[in-house]
């Protein structure tokens, strides 16, 4: 997924009777990426040493980078591997998206990710007879879940969560906090974001949303800002990671039908729902669907709102917004 620029100006005002509180801020590497956390706490606990364990734990489940992790090892077919909470809340949650989206969001995509280049596997010659060969042992419907056991009706079926694992990771964390009594707080795992309440001075946690202008190194500047409180936020682009070939832009989002990247008008799309799994798995989706069909399903699909921003016939940016945002959302300058 592609990082938002996040906004911390932390105000923090001073009360009558108890001592100005001071943000706690923890940061660190997880999952490949960066995470950075922001809490205020009477009592100045540092969670820091859980918090790492929590992520270490998490990436042994679900990360398809470690080759001894859960997932890598139902994806090369070990026997009798049981999964564990973490597992079952991303293929859980996947299904049901999968199901909403048409297969639009499909994570048994990982071959073709892999095929493509940017998986952990070699980049194989992309020729139309390869991915057909791989289309046959893509789909969610070849892979169950059953108890603690992974069922697949052919062994070639592999997963990949890296679509929205980041995102579980944000509520895994802010379920810690909240185990904490922790009533002010942002978490941003790899540009994934989750807010709670609003920092002591009164004011709104406050994030950004990129230009989706082609980068894949240092952060573009804004093009809107999101005010959130108990609220999460996950966008996914074409504009971070994508591969040149022949003069050809191929984005890392493949389209699970087709096996190919996906082509559509959509450059960007900000999913905004109560668990942060909800707002980033949607979010890879809707940018598969493109703008038409993403319209439409979000109309179905109230609990979730949105912040689109797509290319018009000449070139230039356009958004869509769901009107459940337009409260806590402004252009930025």
């Amino acid at each position: 997924m592609n990082k938002l620029k996040l906004s911390f100006a932390l105000l923090v005002l001073p009360t009558f009777l108890f001592a100005q509180l001071d943000a706690i801020k923890i940061e660190g590497e997880a999952q490949g990426t960066t995470y950075h956390i922001t809490y205020f706490d009477a009592a100045a606990r540092d969670f820091k040493p859980e918090i790492v364990q929590i992520l270490k734990d998490f990436d042994l489940s679900v990360s398809t980078y470690i080759p001894n992790s859960i997932i890598s090892r139902i994806n090369s077919n070990q026997k009798n591997v049981i999964v564990d909470k973490y597992f079952s809340a991303c293929f859980k949650k996947a299904k049901e998206v999968w199901k909403n989206t048409d297969g639009a969001f499909d994570p048994t995509v990982y071959p073709l990710v892999n095929a493509w280049g940017f998986g952990p596997g070699k980049k194989e010659k992309i020729e139309k007879e390869k991915i057909d060969s791989i289309l046959k042992f893509v789909g969610f419907n070849l892979i169950q879940l059953k108890g603690k056991h992974v069922i697949k009706k052919d062994a070639r079926v592999q997963l990949d969560f890296n679509a929205f694992a980041q995102g579980y990771s944000v509520d895994v964390v802010s379920a810690f906090l909240n185990s904490k009594k922790i009533a002010s707080y942002i978490v941003e795992i790899g540009g994934e974001v989750y807010a709670k309440g609003k920092k002591p001075d009164g004011s709104h946690w406050t994030v950004g949303i990129e230009k989706p202008i082609d980068n894949k190194e240092t952060a573009n500047d804004l093009k809107a800002l999101v005010k959130l409180e108990n609220l999460a936020i996950a966008t996914s682009g074409n504009y971070r990671r994508f591969v040149i070939e022949n003069s050809i832009k191929y984005s890392h989002h493949i389209d699970p039908r087709t096996g190919y990247p996906t082509k559509n008008d959509l450059l960007s799309a900000s999913i905004f729902a109560k668990e942060c799994i909800s707002s980033d798995a949607n979010a890879t989706g809707v940018l598969v669907l493109g703008l038409e069909k993403a319209k439409l399903f979000l109309a179905s699909h109230p609990e979730l709102q949105a912040y689109l921003i797509y290319s018009d016939e000449k070139g230039n940016y356009q958004v869509y917004e769901t009107t459940g945002i337009k409260s806590i959302l402004k252009e930025a300058e």
